[in-house]
């Protein structure tokens, strides 16, 4: 492959090496771009419904795609050897009309403009927008899964209090889909067994007519990917025609590949990245669901690499190349959201997550030679993409822990640390076979799935502002922000004569709340199901196929889901003070904490009451049992609501069909926050809420093994949508080998002793976080750890800047 190296502007190379210059060229290229409103793929998908307005729904979606693939514009960079594009250039964003159309075109004029996940839209591009509204007004999954919605839920949505903008907005995904089968058998063999699926239905049975068209749908759309290929194929061979000698050996040998993969089964490791980037991307254009994840990269693409390394086919240097590329495409693919959305989701964050370490089936350790040139690839890339995750246990290679770590010393968020040895117990708890169970991967930002097993959404759903609640519980059910009735009557704070009452009072609040968003929720199910199916993600989920069903209708092995609860610190230190200096001490009346509430801390006793809740009582992160077990003992009542509820696919196939809860919170903690008044927990109006199940910032005083033990507090064997923990140290604490070695111990006791379920770092100081926001341009390529994903500091809102430089920064 020619693989060249930029010298070094020292002697001393980096520990991981460098980029070699066309992939350093092409990560400079594909970061210089400004981010387009790309009108391609809403033009083509106009074009395919209406031409295929009788169709049912599955077909038409997979004409849709067909017709996408089919006619939207291809090219090859000079400097990449694996190819496929979403948009007409790179870090361009499609719309997906049959989604919604309502906030693009309501912010076309707005894009730009935007603090934060800041978009570019040329005039031709908004006309070609206008041209195509009408036909979607009333006419997408927003319009028709709104008018779903139950009378009585119509209050949270038009609060925003369920967060439901990506739900409404856009698709599922939220899993991995099975890579490994498809490397092995390619589409070829989907395409065999769909034939004799359909072959053998009996069509006098009304179930059979909607297999049957699934089928179909499945048929046509491993042609239109096979064809879609092979337009790379015919473009590279046409392109080697006019190359340099080099070039032109790389070109048609990207077409030979492109002419096989995906449709043939992968032979070499350059043909399995090149089939699973096809994929990858495709699946990226059916549908914009994101977390969209790789699965366990490091386990189904070893063969092919073990293979080539002992034929002396391919060097390890021209491996990581590989890999670099594959990184470096990844970041290519972009999503818009809506402005309210990206309050939830800042940095524009796609959460392709890619897994390596963990066990195997047989309960190994899984670690092998590339698990390791995968931390050196991402290391040499350094993107807030791929999501980069380790699956930790007691047995891991020490050698690759001290890696990830090095890897974590360069202070772009990653690697995050999930643990086999909670999950994998939960997960055959929950009713997962064991060999599913240890083949686990992350998904997104800290949740977990079987990858090619799992339905959507294993994360994803409402989300439940937990101080939000407390406040409504206070307010005798009625939301003191919109002055709107949430729930029942269950009292007033300033009525209640014990604490045991105001506890009662949360208890039923969340309940009904959960209750609620539940029926939000089966609702926008019902309406993704029927509306916009997914065709190809639902061949490549075992047993789709086998089923003749979408995921969304029962396809799927298993089919669990959660959703995201947010400011769990905030409540725990919020029913602290309550309980001590209200019911305990004395110290402050029930009518001087609620007016202090009311006014955000404005008069001068207010304020007084605002300092002892943030001095005199213990807090959340800190190991001290008071508060700890009131988090513990309010998420309890939530956990054991909602498992009550079946989801949509519930006794339609998958194993499970039901809800559990999860803290990954993304950047919600921002977003709820602008929505959520002072707390009592001496937060102020509107300020940010405590991210994931992390302490509120500045809060944990007493370090980082007391955060550690409070975090590990919570039932987490239950919390299986993720228990996201963010913590930050300076680069300086890890400057000494003897500091990096104090950390891995500071993991192994989390994780083995405490049985934590994740953590992540930010190793960025204060100091740098507060120069980039001042001088962007010198710090381009900082990357955050922002929640359970990372994105470039400069280009989310001032707000969550903010609140990242606010957490509290840890010595090990």
């Amino acid at each position: 492959m020619g693989i060249q190296l930029k010298e070094r502007a020292t002697n001393e190379p980096p520990h991981f090496g460098l980029l070699t210059d066309r992939m350093d060229e092409y990560r400079e290229a594909v970061l210089e771009k400004k981010p387009y409103i790309c009108a391609e793929r809403a033009l083509l998908a106009t074009e395919a419904y209406k031409e295929n307005q009788n169709q049912p729904n599955v077909l038409k979606r997979a004409l849709m795609l067909q017709n996408i693939l089919q006619k939207m514009s291809i090219y090859i960079e000079d400097e990449t050897l694996i190819v496929g594009n979403q948009a007409g250039s790179n870090r361009d964003a499609p719309i997906f009309p049959e989604y919604t159309l309502d906030f693009v075109m309501d912010e076309l004029d707005k894009f730009e403009k935007r603090d934060g996940d800041v978009f570019y839209i040329t005039e031709n591009t908004k006309e070609q927008l206008r041209s195509i509204a009408p036909f979607w007004e009333n006419n997408n999954l927003r319009a028709r899964a709104g008018a779903l919605l139950p009378e009585e839920v119509q209050v949270f949505m038009e609060t925003g209090f369920f967060g439901m903008e990506g739900k409404m907005n856009s698709g599922d995904a939220h899993l991995a889909v099975d890579y490994q089968k498809l490397l092995e058998i390619g589409l070829k063999g989907y395409k065999e067994r769909t034939l004799n699926a359909k072959a053998g239905l009996d069509l006098t049975k009304p179930e059979n007519i909607e297999k049957y068209h699934f089928y179909n749908a499945v048929l046509i759309v491993i042609d239109a990917v096979k064809n879609f290929a092979e337009r790379y194929a015919k473009l590279a061979k046409e392109m080697a025609k006019t190359a340099n000698t080099q070039r032109q050996t790389e070109l048609l040998e990207i077409s030979r590949i492109c002419a096989k993969v995906p449709y043939e089964s992968a032979e070499t490791f350059t043909e399995a990245i090149q089939a699973t980037w096809f994929i990858q991307l495709i699946l990226q254009i059916e549908s914009n669901g994101h977390s969209l994840s790789y699965g366990r990269f490091d386990q189904y693409m070893y063969p092919f690499l073990k293979a080539d390394l002992e034929k002396d086919v391919i060097t390890e240097d021209e491996a990581v190349e590989l890999l670099t590329n594959l990184w470096i495409k990844t970041l290519t693919i972009n999503k818009v959201r809506s402005q309210s959305h990206t309050y939830s989701s800042a940095g524009s964050p796609l959460y392709q997550n890619v897994t390596v370490g963990g066990q195997t089936k047989d309960k190994k350790d899984a670690v092998n030679k590339l698990s390791f040139l995968v931390l050196r690839s991402v290391a040499q890339t350094k993107l807030p993409q791929p999501n980069l995750t380790v699956r930790y246990h007691a047995g891991l290679n020490q050698e690759f822990m001290n890696e990830a770590i090095e890897v974590m010393k360069l202070g772009f968020g990653m690697p995050a640390f999930n643990s086999d040895e909670v999950i994998i117990p939960s997960f055959i708890k929950f009713g997962v076979a064991e060999e599913d169970a240890y083949d686990y991967s992350a998904i997104g930002c800290v949740e977990t799935a079987v990858p090619g097993k799992w339905g959507y959404r294993c994360t994803g759903m409402s989300y439940m502002n937990f101080p939000k609640i407390l406040m409504i519980a206070m307010n005798d059910g009625i939301d003191p922000v919109s002055d709107r009735r949430f729930t029942q009557s269950y009292g007033y704070f300033k009525d209640m004569e014990t604490f045991a009452e105001l506890e009662d009072a949360w208890d039923k609040t969340v309940r009904e709340l959960t209750r609620m968003s539940v029926i939000v929720e089966n609702a926008i199910d019902l309406g993704i199901e029927k509306e916009v199916p997914d065709i190809l993600c639902s061949a490549l989920t075992e047993d789709c196929i086998g089923r003749g069903k979408t995921i969304k209708e029962g396809g799927a092995v298993y089919d669990f889901i959660s959703g995201l609860q947010v400011g769990i610190a905030n409540l725990a230190d919020s029913l602290a003070a309550i309980k001590k200096l209200v019911f305990e001490e004395g110290k402050v009346t029930q009518e001087e904490l609620w007016e202090a509430l009311m006014t955000e801390w404005a008069s001068k006793r207010s304020q007084e009451i605002q300092q002892m809740i943030i001095h005199d009582v213990p807090k959340y992160g800190n190991d001290e049992d008071y508060t700890d077990q009131l988090a513990t003992k309010a998420y309890v009542s939530y956990i054991d609501e909602i498992k009550k509820y079946p989801n949509t696919r519930y006794g339609r196939g998958p194993i499970g069909g039901i809800r559990y809860s999860g803290t990954s919170s993304i950047s919600a903690n921002v977003g709820q926050g602008r929505g959520t008044m002072a707390t009592p927990d001496g937060r102020k109006a509107w300020a940010p809420l405590a991210e994931g199940c992390s302490p509120s910032h500045n809060m944990d005083q007493n370090g980082p093994t007391a955060v550690l033990k409070t975090v590990a507090k919570l039932p987490t064997e239950d919390i299986l949508g993720g228990v996201l923990l963010n913590q930050k140290v300076n680069p300086q604490t890890l400057a000494k080998e003897e500091d990096k070695q104090k950390l891995i111990m500071l993991l192994q006791t989390f994780f083995n002793r405490l049985k934590g379920y994740h953590i992540q770092y930010n190793v960025v100081s204060r100091k740098t976080l507060i120069d980039a926001q001042k001088h962007p341009d010198k710090h381009r390529d900082l990357i955050v750890r922002v929640a359970g994903y990372s994105a470039f500091f400069n280009v989310l809102s001032k707000a969550t800047q903010d609140d990242i430089i606010e957490r509290t920064e840890h010595a090990v």
